[in-house]
């Protein structure tokens, strides 16, 4: 595992790279929240020794000047486009899970030519922490993986191979918990933005983004009557949502959108992505 830091854009991206000679190249994406780290570490433990993979930090919690919720979905595609063009790959598989699941489905429909295989990871479930009335049910479905929110918050600590860990990231969890365990919503560091972003996403032409994506794909989802992007895009669901896509089939793991990352559902995500990539 290696550490690069390229300008692209105008901004300092920080990446993380797992060489692996004469492999695809497999580009990370994850989501813009608390999770993005065990996503990183779970892939890139499974996938390592097959794939060369890519893991560019999104969220700004590592060394990036890219602080999470503050970028359009374009922007973050033009940043990717400048880390591939920096290293000279032309076609790239992408796997994105929550935001970056989204981010890939936009890249394979704006940019076609750039992205080949797709893995999507439950894309952009639950990623507005400004809705409490939302997130305390998530709290509740995390009871059947973990007894309590401490014992979930040590689990993404210990997530292997941690990619972009700081000392931020625990006041964010702090944030997420006070949130999750009373209703009351902890200003973040970048909570100005949230609101702006999420609607960003939100408002995008996703069914019309879906429909022409003509890429091979897997959506991996913890449920097929999940909603897809709740509340976002509240009249997705996962199977709905393969449907849309011209060459693309449903994979269902045990779990939510947190849990799916962690334990038993962890091993059978990556043997699902394993088994699609070949």
């Amino acid at each position: 595992m290696t550490d690069h830091f390229i300008t692209t854009n105008s901004i300092n991206l920080h990446y993380i790279e797992y060489p692996a000679a004469d492999k695809p190249t497999l580009v990370m994406l994850h989501g813009l929240t608390a999770n993005a780290h065990a996503f990183d570490g779970l892939v890139s433990k499974g996938l390592n020794n097959h794939y060369r993979i890519i893991a560019p930090d999104l969220r700004g919690r590592g060394l990036s000047d890219k602080p999470a919720f503050c970028y359009t979905l374009e922007e973050h595609a033009r940043d990717i486009l400048g880390l591939l063009d920096h290293l000279g790959i032309e076609q790239a598989w992408l796997a994105g899970h929550s935001y970056g699941a989204l981010l890939s489905i936009y890249l394979a429909s704006h940019y076609p030519g750039r992205v080949g295989r797709i893995v999507i990871l439950d894309a952009a479930a639950e990623m507005n922490p400004n809705a409490p009335a939302m997130l305390m049910p998530s709290l509740s479905r995390l009871d059947k993986t973990f007894p309590s929110y401490e014992v979930y918050l040590d689990a993404m600590k210990a997530a292997p191979q941690n990619t972009f860990w700081d000392e931020d990231m625990e006041s964010y969890y702090a944030a997420d918990g006070h949130i999750r365990e009373d209703g009351t919503v902890n200003p973040y560091p970048n909570y100005t933005n949230i609101i702006e972003v999420s609607m960003g996403v939100a408002s995008e032409p996703w069914k019309e983004d879906f429909a022409a994506v003509k890429q091979p794909a897997v959506l991996i989802n913890a449920c097929d009557e999940y909603t897809l992007g709740e509340p976002l895009l509240p009249d997705f669901k996962a199977k709905e949502t393969v449907a849309m896509m011209q060459d693309c089939y449903y994979v269902g793991v045990d779990g939510n959108h947190q849990t799916m990352l962690y334990g038993a559902n962890a091993v059978h995500v990556v043997k699902a992505i394993v088994k699609f990539l070949g």
